[in-house]
């Protein structure tokens, strides 16, 4: 009967150990596991920051550039609106010119076609000698103006 018992005990301490050492074992690949998913989340942080940075980098380019390009459509505005209106001046001082000339050829025609006074027509021949003055500044304005039109034609 010891023996039984002593076979019994052994068997009981045996299953006692195998079960401690099954749990010693769980316990262990439990802790491995946990390991390996801490590695995993630390590396998967590193990669989130650095593709964060890189991110960031990539914006503040990418603003700078947008800068730039509102810097230069800017500059084209301002080209643009200075090459109306020089065109403007230009087409303004055109028919200036135009409108002095006719005023000229109504005052030559008015000299010769009708009978006025020599006083008169002394008058008007100063008037026509203003007018030509008048005109040749205009055209030399013209000159001026042409040239800045395209010196703005040639900034753009």
């Amino acid at each position: 009967m010891m023996n039984k018992i002593l076979k019994t005990f052994s068997v009981v301490l045996f299953m006692m150990n195998s079960q401690y050492f099954i749990a010693q074992q769980a316990n262990k690949d439990q802790r491995a596991y946990e390991i390996e998913l801490q590695k995993a989340e630390n590396e998967a942080r590193k990669t989130s920051i650095e593709n964060h940075r890189k991110l960031d980098n990539r914006i503040s380019e990418l603003q700078k550039q947008q800068k730039e390009i509102e810097k230069q459509r800017r500059e084209v505005e301002s080209k643009k609106k200075a090459l109306v209106k020089s065109e403007d001046n230009l087409k303004s001082t055109k028919e200036k010119i135009n409108k002095l000339e006719l005023a000229n050829k109504k005052i030559e025609n008015k000299i010769t076609t009708s009978t006025i006074s020599d006083e008169e027509i002394q008058k008007q021949r100063l008037k026509t000698k203003e007018n030509e003055v008048s005109i040749q500044k205009l055209k030399l304005t013209q000159i001026t103006q042409q040239k800045e039109l395209e010196k703005a034609i040639s900034s753009l």
